[in-house]
């Protein structure tokens, strides 16, 4: 059974590092929320460092800027690994060729393909149209309010030439505020059942885990133990679905994308009614919160 916690200083001793997801735990999309940033805040204070561990297709240096422009303050966190920077280390390593077709945000997006720093040699990336392409990248939707289904006459023709989709965000959907979005994990997951290969870089899969340890040990010379790190979230096939792949303990914060399912109370889950839910996920986090604080 998994106990629901009042705050996270009543287990914040225990650990060295948070993995701590952004949306729906620390904002949502618009504005932070004050007791996450406190709590946040706090533990930093006692000496633990704070990993935000996002499934955004950014580099984690437009990460800081959206973050900034939101308001959520400097000081509730000490580094970023997001899953554009997982994804792109792919990308320029060739993972989908080096000429590929791009479905995201020309307005939000372009940053993802600039190489990283750290890189050596990386593939030189050509965007060109589906017909030239030998691989997709995608980091979200076009229109993030329309079915992922528009995408089905691209997609029978990218799985026709056997091409594989780069995924830089395995979210299927956000809440911007009270309006929801569909994310690029949604048109991947629509690509992989239509028969094509999808690859992920994000939670739950190990890559982005493995650069949050390399950025976490880059704080403090040594990576943390696993036994030390706790992995928040308010998704449970992602957040806490990929913290238990690691051997992780994982907080999951029943007041975001699946607060409907808990109670009229978002602050305070309904017990019964959230061991029900976990049950039938059959996924048993270790500890369950209504909101981050």
């Amino acid at each position: 059974m998994t106990p629901i916690i009042a705050a996270l200083s009543d287990i914040a001793a225990r650990y060295d590092v948070l993995f701590c997801d952004l949306w729906g735990c620390v904002h949502d999309g618009l504005r932070p929320f004050p007791a996450a940033v406190s709590a946040l805040r706090d533990y930093r204070a006692r000496g633990g460092k704070v990993v935000l561990v996002t499934n955004s297709p950014r580099p984690r240096a437009d990460v800081a800027t959206q973050l900034d422009a939101m308001g959520v303050p400097r000081d509730v966190w000490d580094t970023i690994a997001s899953s554009g920077d997982s994804a792109r280390a792919a990308m320029f390593q060739g993972a989908v060729g080096q000429r590929v077709h791009f479905i995201g945000s020309p307005e939000t997006d372009m940053g993802f393909f600039t190489p990283l720093k750290i890189q050596q040699n990386p593939v030189a990336i050509e965007i060109v149209p589906l017909e030239e392409a030998e691989g997709i990248v995608c980091t979200g939707p076009r229109d993030p309010y329309a079915d992922p289904a528009v995408n089905r006459p691209e997609f029978l023709f990218a799985k026709a030439k056997g091409l594989k989709l780069l995924c830089a965000n395995p979210d299927i959907v956000v809440d911007r505020g009270e309006r929801r979005e569909w994310c690029a994990g949604a048109l991947a997951r629509l690509y992989t059942e239509m028969g094509g290969e999808s690859l992920y870089f994000g939670k739950p899969h190990p890559p982005i885990y493995d650069l949050a340890r390399r950025r976490a040990a880059a704080l403090t010379g040594a990576e943390p133990e696993a036994g030390r790190i706790l992995a928040i979230g308010d998704g449970i096939a992602t957040d806490v679905l990929g913290g238990l792949g690691e051997g992780i303990d994982t907080l999951f914060v029943t007041g975001g994308l699946s607060v409907a399912e808990f109670g009229a109370d978002a602050e305070n889950p309904d017990p019964t009614r959230l061991q029900d839910w976990l049950a039938a996920q059959e996924i048993t986090p270790t500890y369950a919160i209504g909101r981050l604080r």
